[in-house]
């Protein structure tokens, strides 16, 4: 039975495929999106790939009585793609863009220039404290492989991050949006294990919607299905996560995903599905505890501790698969920028000829010589770009692979301190020397 204090809450999540001028029927996908929102009236709606600030402000208008706060997350080139509009008001906002997020030269994926990035609002829930966040990572292109694998878990590190760092003060914190991961993938695993952040799908007690949760479906006809190989039916990648507090308990009555075309329209709102979770916020009545509860409590931090242990072990040799390869980029670069120097050194050396040796001719015809050299400018420029680029994504992966060890370390220190699994009504003692340490991932 529902608490009297309840607070209800309806999240809406989507991403949007908002590209102008390449997404399908653009316009046509943002006026349903916009009368549904209407419609709708939810509490909370977190939009990615809304790359036009225009798109933006068109929904921002139609959404002005219904959602009177929003915001606008610009982050790189052509944005972060990120909004978010609210019933309540939005008190603060902050927005931190990834250290890493693909390669500038795959123009064709694009994610570099979006900017990708983890948007914070925070606001009040009648007397309650929320720091809300929308994300979207990097893309996976293709599973068997991933050569962003590094970039995204990296991002799935610094996502929770944020989000355990940001969200101390908080009493509810909610996280919606694409984050390009399967459910049990290594960055998913990481973000849940660290924050706490609990699954809508998961913790639901009533789902309507796609088969499995899944939100990028076959029968959507904006997607390709050679896109899906290996999973013919689909796959879940968009998420709304939530976490409550010490003093408050929130609970997913129900979640729902749209499921592909609109009734009374020929297509969907984007290729990705819709998803909305209502939740439910009660005040926490804490229960006494006795030396039973303690000592399974102690036992569950153990648990969840060797845990993570092995989540960031096998992160960090992710992030280290990712070093080599960026090395072995750079190297490339750099041996790629020596011939393109050297044979700029020939060519000078040839074209002194003529005044080393008077009376001789140049053997070779002059737009041969500017083009060969606007070739050897052209190599090392672009070689210097590379050797810029790679040595930036090698200090991120080594800043990323030097927390990751550092994190390891400080968990194996508190494993240190727990006392081996005994029966639990007998009497558990430190070992010699050390404290009795308490274990909080999400502290």
């Amino acid at each position: 039975m529902a608490n009297t204090d309840s607070v209800r809450v309806r999240v809406f999540s989507l991403n949007c495929w908002g590209i102008r001028y390449l997404s399908k029927h653009c316009p046509q996908r943002y006026a349903m999106i916009g009368d549904m929102l209407c419609k709708e009236e939810y509490d909370l709606v977190l939009l990615q790939e809304v790359w036009s600030e225009k798109d933006y402000l068109s929904l921002k208008k139609k959404l002005c009585c219904i959602h009177p706060h929003s915001h606008y997350f610009k982050s790189g080139v052509i944005g972060s793609g990120l909004a978010i509009f609210s019933k309540h008001r939005i008190h603060d906002t902050f927005l931190y863009r990834y250290s890493l997020n693909g390669y500038p030269y795959m123009a064709h994926h694009g994610d570099w220039f979006g900017g990708k990035a983890v948007g914070m609002a925070v606001l009040n829930i009648g007397k309650l404290t929320a720091n809300v966040y929308v994300t979207h990572l990097h893309a996976e292109y293709c599973r068997d492989k991933d050569s962003y694998l590094p970039h995204r878990v990296v991002q799935a590190w610094e996502l929770q991050q944020f989000v355990r760092h940001t969200s101390a003060g908080a009493d509810v914190v909610i996280l919606g949006g694409d984050l390009n991961m399967h459910p049990q993938d290594l960055g998913n695993r990481l973000l849940r294990a660290y924050t706490g952040l609990r699954d809508s799908y998961v913790e639901t007690a009533k789902f309507d919607g796609c088969e499995d949760g899944i939100t990028l479906i076959a029968d959507n006809p904006f997607i390709s299905k050679k896109e899906l190989v290996p999973f013919e039916n689909g796959i879940r990648i968009d998420y709304i996560l939530f976490k409550g507090s010490s003093k408050l308990d929130i609970h997913c009555d129900s979640m729902s995903t749209t499921k592909g075309s609109v009734p009374g329209h020929p297509f969907p709102y984007s290729d990705h599905e819709a998803l909305t979770s209502e939740l439910r916020l009660d005040p926490h009545t804490p229960a006494e505890t006795g030396s039973d509860g303690q000592s399974k409590d102690q036992d569950c931090a153990a648990g969840k501790g060797a845990e993570l242990v092995d989540i960031l072990t096998e992160a960090r040799t992710e992030v280290k698969v990712g070093l080599h390869c960026a090395e072995r980029m750079r190297y490339t670069a750099t041996r790629t920028g020596v011939m393109g120097l050297a044979l700029l050194i020939l060519e000078l050396a040839i074209a002194a000829v003529p005044w080393l040796a008077l009376g001789a001719e140049q053997p070779f015809p002059r737009t041969s010589f500017y083009l060969l050299a606007a070739l050897c400018f052209a190599i090392l420029l672009t070689t210097f770009l590379l050797y810029i680029f790679y040595t930036m994504e090698l200090k991120s992966l080594q800043g990323a692979e030097d927390q990751m060890r550092l994190a390891i370390g400080s968990l194996q220190e508190k494993l240190r301190g727990f006392p081996l699994a005994q029966p639990h009504n007998a009497q558990r003692k430190p070992p010699e020397g050390d404290e009795p340490t308490a274990f909080d991932p999400e502290e």
